[in-house]
């Protein structure tokens, strides 16, 4: 699909998806040792089709995420590398019964994909999610802040 025609080729959101279209499209750039991977570009169209919205309390961080269509043992939520928050999911398609055909088909189907960086005051380890009505909050507690470190006195010897 050209954008152009649409009048849109100047947003940088909608170039950028473009380009990913046609990187999936050409056969022959996947095939290229320089291209992405099929997988590369898969997870960059999810990220791109998964809204969320991330918010910061005086105490945690929570990350709300749409997942429509998705049950709470579809949804995946991981800490990868120590600091990185990923909430992925898969929405498949429904089977088609005998006799019913599609007239249009307009919702998405696919994985549905998410990371975010964590900041270093995150407490991995007290990390909960909730879905309800297809919409995934993910609530990251903060770690308290350190201490401030007590002068240390040292006695002084006489020799």
């Amino acid at each position: 699909m050209d954008l152009r025609i649409m009048g849109l080729e100047s947003s940088p959101l909608l170039s950028t998806l473009q380009q990913m279209m046609e990187l999936s499209d050409d056969k022959s750039s996947s095939a290229s040792l320089n291209g992405p991977s099929r997988t590369y570009v898969r997870d960059a169209k999810a990220m791109a089709a998964t809204p969320a919205d991330v918010k910061e309390y005086p105490n945690s961080y929570v990350f709300v995420v749409d997942m429509p269509g998705l049950k709470s043992g579809d949804i995946k939520v991981q800490v990868e590398d120590d600091n990185v928050l990923l909430i992925s999911g898969e929405r498949k398609r429904e089977e088609e019964k005998e006799g019913t055909k599609y007239l249009r088909m307009e919702r998405r189907i696919g994985k549905l994909m998410r990371k975010f960086v964590l900041p270093d005051n995150a407490n991995t380890d007290a990390i909960s999610a909730v879905c309800q009505d297809g919409v995934l909050t993910v609530t990251v507690n903060k770690l308290p802040p350190p201490e401030p470190k007590k002068p240390k006195t040292i006695e002084v010897k006489i020799a």
